[in-house]
């Protein structure tokens, strides 16, 4: 694990390097976001193409994975969470900056509570909806389905969805930063030799790397998806 400075406030640590990168992605979402939003016209070219494609093709995941018409109550959510999720996948890939062994700017979703935290989040969401649409009562009963006799299970398997949605990013962004490390390391070692034969050898890890992080990305937002809708309905 890279060494992280950390700070107390009301009792609680704060982890530096995770408020650094989690600001600078939110600063590269936004950013982008409001680059190809400006001067928008009926007939969409360039910038407005690309950011019309990304809105279209997270409303794509929740129309095939949520009731119809939900679109519109959790269309922005997605396409927030897929691309702050995506940047943060990618960041530490490209900047890395680490002061006497500590690190201040990686993948935020390399450090297990970030990863977790969003898990969190997504499954409150789908707590939170299914109380808003079937009340306190028709929640409790989501868990009561198919039989009552597998209330336990159910509750098993929300905290199971939970640990499995941030483990799985969290796993292979940190793998794949780690071998990234690591053949970096190699390189340099034993001179132009190792140089020679690390350096296409980091190019290649570097691409599949940047495939991984998009695809994480989709299933993390297709699961939150899939758990949100599973708690919009009741069995018969």
């Amino acid at each position: 694990m890279d060494q992280t400075r950390t700070f107390q406030f009301c009792g609680l640590t704060f982890n530096v390097g995770n408020m650094i990168s989690g600001l600078i992605v939110a600063a590269i979402v936004l950013g982008f976001v409001y680059f190809c939003s400006r001067k928008i016209q009926m007939k969409p070219t360039g910038k407005q193409n690309l950011l019309e494609y990304m809105i279209d093709f997270t409303n794509g995941i929740v129309k095939s994975t949520m009731p119809s018409g939900a679109t519109k109550d959790y269309g922005l959510w997605a396409f927030t969470l897929f691309f702050f999720i995506l940047v943060s996948n990618q960041l530490g890939l490209f900047l890395h900056i680490e002061v006497g062994g500590i690190v201040y700017v990686k993948s935020p979703t390399a450090d297990p509570i970030v990863a977790m935290s969003f898990a969190l989040m997504s499954m409150l969401i789908a707590q939170f909806s299914s109380v808003q649409k079937l009340g306190y009562k028709g929640h409790f009963e989501t868990y009561l389905q198919p039989i009552p006799y597998l209330l336990p299970i159910n509750l098993m398997e929300e905290f199971t969805n939970f640990l499995t949605l941030g483990i799985r990013v969290y796993g292979n962004i940190f793998a794949g930063e780690l071998l990234a490390g690591l053949i970096a390391k190699m390189a340099f070692s034993h001179g132009i030799a190792t140089l020679a034969i690390s350096a296409p050898l980091e190019m290649a890890w570097m691409a599949f790397s940047v495939f991984i992080g998009c695809i994480q990305a989709y299933v993390f937002v297709t699961l939150s998806c899939v758990y949100v809708s599973q708690k919009l309905s009741i069995e018969e």
